[in-house]
């Protein structure tokens, strides 16, 4: 029966548009009939009669839903209410333009509150659904911020190597990664499957299968056995429509479970090894990456680059929005195939034109991507010709072009570039009359280095 019922319960989503739709057909006949009088009386109270009859049975399947599928009733309050009350109203409606009762009040009346609670009754259900913010989420944080939205980019777990055995493993790693990757379906406002991952006191109590933890076998433990299971399994936590965990997010889940899902003890207590969250430690050379903000570009733009072409795309680090182009696997790029990355060229840190069939007109496109800061240009056609232009890049810190035409001459133009701090010219003419470096505020590798011998090279074996 429990599952007959949940069956029912998911019939919701389905059900819950049919009133919307009656009561939208009811009021817009009942608009036309009052301009032009075509008495359309009993076919907007068939209407609403309808719309009254769907609203009960989206109730009850509602209800049925909240009570088998684990939602607070804090979340779904709202929603049930009104919807009750949009029942309600429905039917009242119907009373009226059937002349059965409240013939004294104005049609008007009864047209804009069931227009209002419908609304409400949609806006609250919207809310359970998609989040609150499911309308401003895609927002960039500057806009959020200047029409008065709250940002909140989510918990980063940036750890201090020389603080690390003083960090608390649940409390500092795992807790931040369960909020940011599980808590929005298993947490205060909605747990599925009776299972909330935001606390202690929670994660021990279990779900509707029983505990999550077993410390027996941390394989087979429940809060680490879905995140292993194939994408496309049914059980596979998160779902795929979700972020998934890093491998390095999973290996610490099971390294947790593993020294008794302990709440309180810190990494030097444990005695864990380093290597297991240099993934997480801060990076260094964060403040190297150009101080600007930039908007995080939709997996699915990614996604279709990738399917559509050849490049290489991939964040530079998970704590950023910036990225790394790599043609590696497209050695047919011409100049004109950069205009493909056009959705990317703010995100576009470092870019890797090796062994592509670029010529000196990419530096007049290159400008384009404002926060460039690597480029590497080796074995290709180009001369050096016009790599002036990129003093454009203020970013712009390392220059490979070994193995191509790079000649002398061009290295006088990289002067122009201010905050240039490499060029690797190995193997091309500008490296075969070496130069001076007193002048440059960049350093010249000219590669080709040799190793001394020593006396172990003249053994014979």
């Amino acid at each position: 029966m429990t599952h007959f019922l949940t069956f029912l319960g998911r019939l919701h989503p389905l059900i819950v548009h049919l009133p919307i739709g009656f009561i939208l057909l009811g009021l817009l006949l009942q608009w036309y009939n009052r301009k032009q009088d075509m008495h359309l009386d009993k076919a907007i109270s068939i209407a609403f009669l309808w719309a009254g009859i769907s609203a009960v049975a989206a109730c009850i399947t509602g209800l049925l839903l909240y009570t088998h599928e684990g939602f607070a009733y804090d979340t779904v309050k709202l929603h049930l209410w009104f919807g009750i009350i949009t029942a309600v109203c429905s039917f009242i409606y119907y009373v009226r333009i059937s002349h059965i009762a409240f013939h004294k009040t104005p049609v008007i009346i009864f047209s804009i509150l069931i227009l209002i609670v419908i609304s409400a009754t949609g806006h609250f259900g919207g809310n359970i659904t998609h989040g609150s913010d499911y309308l401003t989420e895609p927002l960039p944080p500057s806009v959020k911020r200047i029409i008065g939205i709250e940002t909140q980019e989510g918990n980063e777990i940036a750890l201090n190597e020389e603080e690390l055995d003083d960090a608390i493993l649940y409390s500092d790693i795992i807790q931040p990664i369960l909020d940011n990757k599980c808590v929005s379906c298993h947490g205060p406002k909605k747990s599925k499957g009776e299972l909330a991952l935001h606390t202690p006191k929670a994660i021990q109590k279990g779900g509707e299968n029983g505990a999550v933890i077993d410390l027996k076998t941390p394989d087979s433990s429940a809060i680490y056995h879905r995140l292993i299971l194939p994408v496309d399994h049914e059980d596979h936590m998160p779902p795929k429509e979700k972020t998934p965990l890093t491998k390095h997010e999973i290996a610490l889940i099971k390294v947790w479970i593993e020294h008794e899902a302990n709440f309180d003890k810190s990494i030097g207590q444990l005695q864990l090894d380093h290597e297991l969250f240099t993934s997480f430690f801060k990076n260094e050379n964060s403040s190297e990456l150009p101080p600007v903000s930039v908007a995080t570009v939709s997996k699915d733009v990614i996604s279709n680059l990738k399917k559509s072409t050849a490049f290489g795309i991939q964040p530079v680090s998970e704590s950023t929005s910036f990225l790394g182009v790599s043609c590696l696997n497209f050695p047919d790029f011409k100049d004109a195939d950069l205009n493909t990355l056009k959705p990317l060229f703010k995100n576009i840190v470092s870019i890797d034109l090796r062994g592509t069939q670029v010529s000196d007109d990419i530096f007049n496109s290159l400008i384009k991507l404002p926060n460039l800061q690597t480029l590497k240009l080796d074995n290709t056609q180009v001369s050096g010709a016009g790599i002036g232009s990129l003093q454009k890049l203020e970013y712009l810190r390392t220059i490979s072009v070994t193995n191509t035409n790079f000649a002398a001459a061009s290295l006088k133009d990289l002067a122009l570039l201010k905050n240039l701090e490499k060029v690797y010219i190995f193997n091309t003419p500008a490296a075969q009359s070496p130069q001076e470096n007193s002048d440059k505020t960049f350093t010249i590798n000219y590669g080709n280095y040799t190793l001394p011998i020593i006396a172990t090279d003249t053994i014979i074996y």
